[in-house]
């Protein structure tokens, strides 16, 4: 099992990387004003916060059965929802996953294609997702699917780079693994697991494959091969911050 701590190093000493900063903040600001992070007592408590809670869901969430109704409402639905975020587990497992993959990815990408990169990857993940369970009237929502194509696009261009895992059979020690062997493995993971996964977006699984092969596939046609990474980057001088 791969741990939501997962880690590795940067392709420059400096590393600039304004959106995906920007989507920690803007992800995290809308948490904590909503009302799943319960903080706003706007929302109440208790029966009145879950009732709160449903409906800001599914405003802001991809509701399948409405979703090709041909509203321009519901057709936004799949980008408004990759701002949402069910729990606070939930917001900060993908924020970690964001913060650690797409500081690189974003850096070769370069600003703009990164930006367009995760928001096109994140809406057709979900679309994927809602097309598969088109009947089911619950809310999906969530940034799994677009850091999931982060992800997809990290193995490509980054294959070799070193990244900590917590894998139960070893006992949850931290090993560093190449993403080669990582990515792979938890793409594996997210298969069986959607096999099992009962009708529903509880965990949308299948959001996170079609990400995942959307942001490899991305790169590999984008960059080729000449630009891939094949070795894991240089660690800094002595002095600097690892990571």
């Amino acid at each position: 099992m791969i741990s939501h701590s997962p880690t590795a190093g940067r392709t420059s000493r400096n590393p600039s990387a304004p959106v995906t900063y920007t989507l920690l903040i803007v992800c995290c600001l809308a948490f904590v004003a909503g009302p799943a992070a319960g903080l706003n007592p706007a929302y109440g408590s208790g029966d009145a916060l879950i009732a709160a809670q449903r409906t800001y869901f599914h405003r802001w969430g991809v509701v399948p059965v409405e979703l090709f109704q041909g509203t321009a409402r519901a057709a936004l639905t799949p980008a408004t929802a990759l701002f949402v975020h069910g729990s606070w587990v939930h917001l900060l497992g993908n924020m970690l996953f964001l913060y650690v993959f797409g500081v690189m990815t974003e850096e070769r990408m370069g600003r703009t294609q990164f930006a367009l990169f995760y928001l096109g990857c994140g809406y057709l993940a979900l679309l994927g997702y809602a097309a598969a369970n088109s009947a089911s009237g619950q809310s999906l929502v969530g940034a799994s699917g677009a850091i999931s194509a982060v992800l997809g696009a990290f193995l490509y261009l980054f294959p070799a780079a070193r990244v900590t895992s917590l894998l139960p059979f070893l006992f949850f020690l931290p090993v560093r693994l190449p993403a080669w062997v990582v990515l792979p493995f938890w793409a594996a993971l997210q298969w069986l697991a959607a096999g099992r996964a009962d009708q529903g977006p509880g965990v949308a699984y299948l959001a996170h494959l079609v990400g995942f092969a959307l942001g490899f596939c991305y790169a590999w046609v984008r960059f080729g091969r000449a630009t891939r990474v094949k070795t894991a980057p240089a660690p800094a001088s002595e002095g600097e911050n690892q990571p």
